[in-house]
Parts: C-alpha cells; structure tokens; sequence
C-alpha cells in the first residue's frame, strides 16, 4: 500500500511518529515527510536515519493552515499524530490546547481535501471517550471533525484510530516512576485504585497500519489492550530498581483526572461491533455512505462499555510486558 507513496506524518518526531517512521521506511515508500516544530528533535531524529534518503523533515506548526498546505502537496497518506497530549498542560492553557488539538486538525483536513490526499488516518486517545479532562474534549472534537470530513464532498478518506497509554512515550509514568525512584525514593500516586489501558509503541503502529489497510472512513478503530493498576505498575519497578524502603505515596487525584478511562463509553457501545479478535470499530451517529451497510454484518458488541478497571493484568503479568517493552530488566 505504501511502495512509491509520499507520506506526511505530522508530530513525526514524538514516540508515535519516530516509531511509526521506523516502520514506514521498510515498506519502500517513494518519500516520508516528517512535519512537526521541534528544531532539536528533527536534527537528532535525520542524524539517526541518515541512510534513509526517503526522509524529508519540515519544520512547521499544524496552527498555520498554509504551512500545511505546502506540507501536503501530492502526498498520498497523511498520518497526523501532532496534538499538546498532557492533561495537566491542556487544563492549564485550553486555549492552546483548542487550537493545536482542534483547529489544526481541521487545518490538516482542509489541507488533505486541498490536495487531494487519499487518506487520512488520525490518532485519538481513550482520554476522548466520555472526556472529563480539556484534552480529551479537544481529541473528542477531533474525532468529530474527522469523521465528519467523510460527508464532504472530496475525494479523500477520513478515519480515527483510539488507543489507550503508549509504554515509554516521552513523559511516561514509566519514566517518571523510574526518574522518582532513583532521585527521590519514592513514587508518587494520585490514587491507589487507578488503572489505566497500556499497550506497546509496536503495537500502537500494528493499529494504525490495521485500521489504514482496512477502514472505509468514517469509523474509529480500537483495539483490544490490556489494563493494569497504577499501583502495581510502581511496584513492579520498585521491584526492579533493587532499592529498598522506596515509599509509594498518595497525592490526590489532579483536575480532569479519572480513577478509570474508557476505550468506548456507555453511548457508544451502542453502534460499536467486533471487527475481529483483535479491534473494535465504533461507527459514528451521522451518516457516512455506505459505512453502515459495510459492518452491517459485523456483530455488535455485548459489553455497555469498555472500561480500563476491569480484566486486570496480574503483577507478573505486567512484569512480562514490560520485559517484553524493554522497561526492566
């Protein structure tokens, strides 16, 4: 699908988009243009793919639509991963949260139609799904905007993917737990009952190549991740680390935070369905053509929603995964 392609990946230089370039140059695409306005990031992330002579890296902002525009000129697939992500930031400026999360995507939709982009595929978060948080709002309003580009009149295919917390990204629990329990000995916790959904950053880029090669536009793809308590995540690196006496303490949950996230909600359930052993597809309440006649077939799911405080991971099994992400040892 992507031999002789011209891709845009905007936010190119964060965990999602260094990975996902990673595996993009294998498959032989004609050029790979990674867009995002971080100078230092760009300058490490050309050194390290040097051999790579596919790459072509744009500085630029997805707030300036005609940046944009020029970015997407005979590109065939634009993977826009670009987006402020932390809650605490999103809830301290929503207004530059709004206009990164919502106007730039809209400025990466008009761009796409523009240029008559083939497909656009768009990451989400659980965080959007029943958003009690600026950042999940804006990635909810996102989503919309997205599956709506699927009624306009344009040539180009629109489709959302939702995944829960990537192991290792930048700024991670994972780092800042390692980080407390070396500098501090000891971890901080908002609340002892909190879990969350966790997946791989391989696996991430699994479900943005499943929902690219298989969607119809207008869907949200989900795939099935497992969950864990925050809890049991500090103790297995507290248990790694080797330390002794680190203290875990509890901090209070912070502003837009929830004990437990949702991949879809109550509301959605609704016209959610199994797409396979692996993912779901949430289809959108508008009209999409030809959409709803597509999963017709598909079963509908039999959960009310699908919630990260349930099917836990047992410690051990967290420790093989996070064995597995190269996280401990």
């Amino acid at each position: 699908m992507f031999h002789n392609k011209t891709i845009l990946v905007t936010g190119g230089t964060g965990s999602w988009g260094h990975e996902l370039v990673k595996q993009l140059v294998d498959k032989q695409p004609k050029e790979i243009r990674v867009f995002s306005r971080n100078e230092s990031s760009q300058v490490a992330m050309k050194r390290e793919f040097d051999q790579y002579k596919t790459l072509k890296f744009i500085i630029g902002d997805i707030k300036e639509k005609d940046a944009l525009i020029e970015a997407t000129k005979n590109v065939d697939f634009v993977f826009h991963l670009a987006a402020l992500k932390h809650v605490p930031v999103c809830e301290d400026q929503p207004l530059e949260a709004m206009k990164t999360n919502v106007i730039g995507t809209q400025n990466v939709i008009d761009a796409a139609i523009l240029n008559d982009v083939e497909k656009v595929i768009y990451i989400s978060t659980d965080k959007a799904a029943n958003p009690s948080n600026f950042y999940g709002f804006t990635k909810a309003m996102g989503e919309r905007l997205i599956i709506h580009a699927n009624v306009l009149k344009s040539n180009t295919t629109f489709v959302c993917v939702r995944g829960g917390n990537v192991l290792g990204t930048n700024g991670s629990v994972i780092h800042v737990f390692k980080n407390h329990i070396e500098e501090k000995g000891k971890i901080g916790i908002t609340d002892m009952r909190m879990t969350r959904f966790f997946l791989t950053i391989q696996d991430a880029i699994k479900l943005l190549f499943k929902a690219t090669y298989e969607s119809k536009g207008g869907e949200i793809f989900v795939m099935k991740m497992p969950t864990c308590k925050i809890v049991d995540l500090a103790k297995v690196l507290i248990e790694d680390s080797g330390k002794e006496n680190v203290d875990i303490e509890v901090l209070g949950i912070r502003p837009g935070e929830k004990l437990h996230e949702l991949l879809f909600s109550d509301y959605e359930s609704q016209s959610t369905v199994y797409f396979d052993h692996e993912y779901f597809v949430i289809l959108p309440a508008i009209t999409v053509d030809g959409l709803q006649e597509y999963y017709a077939s598909f079963k509908p799911v039999d959960l009310e929603n699908y919630n990260s405080g349930e099917n836990l991971m047992s410690r051990q099994e967290l420790k093989t995964l996070l064995q597995k992400g190269g996280f401990i040892s």
